[in-house]
């Protein structure tokens, strides 16, 4: 049996086990598990690896996506991203990849209009480094806003106005905010700015209309969440544990 997992904590509501569960029922794969692997520690990662020397590949999601990259015996991650969420094993050696940026590109794509001319990045944890590469590649002028200014965050929630939100047409939440079950939190934005002319990106995925989106809707917004970004992430994933 060929193994695969995801690490993290706390996976309770994780789109991954189903994800692959559905994927290898509805392919006809067999021969093939993925478990989700709570770490309470990312001290416990080289242990996980002793007890189970049949995975072949992980996944990483949060709080571990840059912690493990100690952990790793070589990087595929593209310069400028810092984190990882998938690993192949190969020989007892851990190797490094992300395929969230190129999840998050190519669902991002096809909603670029012209008038979307800068876009606002919410967070400056992990999940925010693959956002911000994206962004670098396509060209797309971008600030990044966090609780406390930092070498990321160049501007805080507090801070933010009207025109800050009018200036930049995107806004993409990288934060955790309106994950399931506290499905009421939100960033903390004058939302009253945000009109028909704006484009809103949640990478959360659980619920589908977070109270984020929903402004968005109520507002006249386009909308997207993060199912599609995560779904064309995992087949990259796959694709790397089987090359």
């Amino acid at each position: 049996m060929r193994s695969f997992g995801l690490i993290g904590k706390p996976l309770t509501h994780s789109f991954s086990k189903s994800y692959f569960s559905s994927k290898f029922e509805r392919e006809g794969i067999t021969d093939c598990r993925y478990d989700l692997l709570e770490l309470e520690s990312i001290s416990a990662f080289p242990s996980l690896l002793q007890d189970r020397p049949d995975l072949l590949g992980l996944n990483v999601t949060i709080p571990y996506k840059q912690e493990v990259l100690p952990y790793l015996s070589d990087s595929h991650i593209p310069e400028g991203i810092g984190a990882c969420n998938c690993i192949r094993i190969s020989g007892g050696a851990c190797i490094g990849y992300n395929t969230d940026w190129i999840g998050f590109e190519r669902s991002l794509l096809p909603l670029l209009e012209p008038r979307y001319r800068a876009a606002l990045v919410l967070g400056t944890g992990g999940a925010s480094l693959a956002i911000t590469y994206v962004l670098r590649k396509l060209g797309i002028p971008f600030t990044q806003v966090g609780r406390t200014l930092s070498a990321s965050a160049s501007i805080t929630y507090a801070e933010l106005s009207e025109d800050d939100l009018q200036t930049h047409q995107i806004i993409i939440n990288t934060t955790p905010l309106g994950t399931y079950p506290d499905a009421s939190s939100l960033p903390d934005l004058p939302y009253q700015a945000i009109g028909a002319g704006h484009l809103l990106y949640d990478l959360v995925y659980n619920p589908s209309i977070t109270s984020f989106l929903h402004k968005g809707i109520q507002a006249g917004a386009r909308i997207k969440n993060g199912e599609e970004m995560l779904q064309l992430q995992a087949e990259e994933s796959w694709k790397i544990w089987n090359e």
